[in-house]
C-alpha cells in the first residue's frame, strides 16, 4: 500500500491541485488547477518535488493532517499560523515530519489560499492527465471534490532525506490586506463595449461578493456599458478574463472557470497578476489598471526568473 495522509478535519475548502488539465478546453474539458500558480510552484519547489506534482490548496481556513511517514513539507501562499505537533512552523519554509505528525492551521492573517506541498505529491489518480480538482464537474482531485474528514490520500514515493526547517524569501508579490491592485490588458471583445469602458473600468474600487468561488469572483463597482447586445456567440475563456453580463458588472473569471462563454470579456488580468486576484476573499477591495503589452511580458518575464532561478538552485 501507498503511504497516506490522513484528513482530521477538511478546512473550508481544500482540495488537490496541480497544474490544470491543459490541452483538452476546445472539447469542453476545463483547466481546474491552483487559484495561485506561484504559490503552487513554490510550495513543490520547496519539498523538491517536479513541477506537476499535486499539492492541497486551503480557502481561508485550513485542514489538520495527519502523517503515515516521514515527510517534507512546505506550506505557501496565503498568511497562516501553523504548528505542527503544537509547535508554530513557518510559512513559505520546508520543515520535516515524523511518523504520526499532526500538520494544523489556526488563523488566516493575509490572503486567502494557501498551498501544502509534500514530498512524493499527492498521488491521487489522475483524469485526462492531471490531478487538479474540478469541482463544479467534480472531475479529478479525490472523487471530484474537497476534502472531508477521515479521508485518506496516498502520497508518492520519494527519496528526498529530511532537513531542518528551511524558509526562502523570493520576494515575489505581497498578499492582498483588504485591497490589491491588479494588472489587465485589453480585450479580446473591447470593442463589444462603450468607448470609455477601460477608463470606466479604473475608475473605482470593486469589491469582491460573497457568491464567489474557483469559477469566478462577482464584483461590485462601477458598471461597464455595452456598445450594443451584452451576448455574444459563445467564446473559450481564460484565467483572469473579466466577463461582463447585461447588469455591467464584472465577472472576474478565475481557475475552475466554464470553457467558453456568451458574454464579452473588456479586459483580462495579465498572467503575472494571477497569483494576486487569486489571493483575493470575499468582501476584498480589487483595483484595475490597464498596462501594456510590453509591461505584461517585462512583469511575466520577471517573475518567471525569479521562480526558475530558484528551481535550478539545487532548492537548498
Amino acid at each position: 500500500m501507498m503511504p497516506s495522509i490522513r484528513v482530521i478535519a477538511p478546512g473550508l475548502l481544500t482540495t488537490v491541485q496541480d497544474l490544470g488539465r491543459w490541452g483538452w478546453q476546445s472539447r469542453g474539458v476545463p483547466v481546474a488547477g491552483p487559484m495561485d500558480p506561484r504559490a503552487h510552484r513554490l510550495a513543490n519547489t520547496l519539498v523538491e518535488n517536479p513541477a506537476d506534482a499535486a499539492t492541497l490548496e486551503v480557502t481561508l481556513v485550513g485542514p489538520a493532517l495527519e502523517f503515515e511517514d516521514a515527510r517534507i513539507v512546505a506550506v505557501t501562499g496565503a498568511a497562516f499560523e501553523i504548528m505542527l505537533n503544537g509547535q508554530p512552523v513557518p510559512m513559505n519554509g520546508a520543515f520535516s515530519v515524523d511518523a504520526g505528525a499532526v500538520l494544523r492551521f489556526g488563523a488566516r492573517l493575509r490572503g486567502a489560499r494557501a498551498y501544502i506541498g509534500v514530498s512524493g505529491g499527492i498521488a491521487v489518480p489522475p483524469v485526462f492527465g492531471s490531478r487538479a480538482t474540478h469541482l463544479p464537474s467534480r472531475m479529478g482531485g479525490l472523487d471530484g471534490r474537497s476534502l472531508r474528514a477521515g479521508d485518506v490520500l496516498p502520497v508518492g514515493t520519494t527519496n528526498r532525506s529530511l532537513f531542518a526547517t528551511r524558509v526562502v524569501d523570493i520576494g515575489l508579490s505581497a498578499l492582498p490586506d483588504g485591497n490589491a491592485t491588479v494588472r489587465v490588458l485589453p480585450g479580446p471583445q473591447q470593442d463589444r463595449f462603450a468607448a470609455d469602458a477601460l477608463d470606466v473600468l479604473q475608475s473605482g474600487r470593486y469589491v469582491v461578493d460573497t457568491q464567489s468561488d474557483r469559477m469566478g469572483f462577482r464584483l461590485h463597482g462601477p458598471r461597464l456599458e455595452h456598445a450594443g447586445n451584452a451576448e455574444m456567440l459563445s467564446d473559450a475563456t481564460a484565467v483572469g478574463g473579466l466577463q461582463v453580463p447585461a447588469r455591467g458588472e464584472p465577472i472576474l473569471l478565475m481557475a475552475d472557470r466554464q470553457t467558453t462563454g456568451g458574454y464579452p470579456i473588456v479586459a483580462t488580468v495579465i498572467s503575472a497578476d494571477i497569483g494576486v486576484a487569486g489571493q483575493l476573499a470575499p468582501g476584498d477591495g480589487v483595483s484595475f489598471v490597464v498596462a501594456s503589452f510590453g509591461e505584461a511580458m517585462a512583469a511575466l518575464s520577471a517573475q518567471e526568473r525569479t521562480l526558475m532561478a530558484f528551481e535550478s538552485s539545487g532548492r537548498r
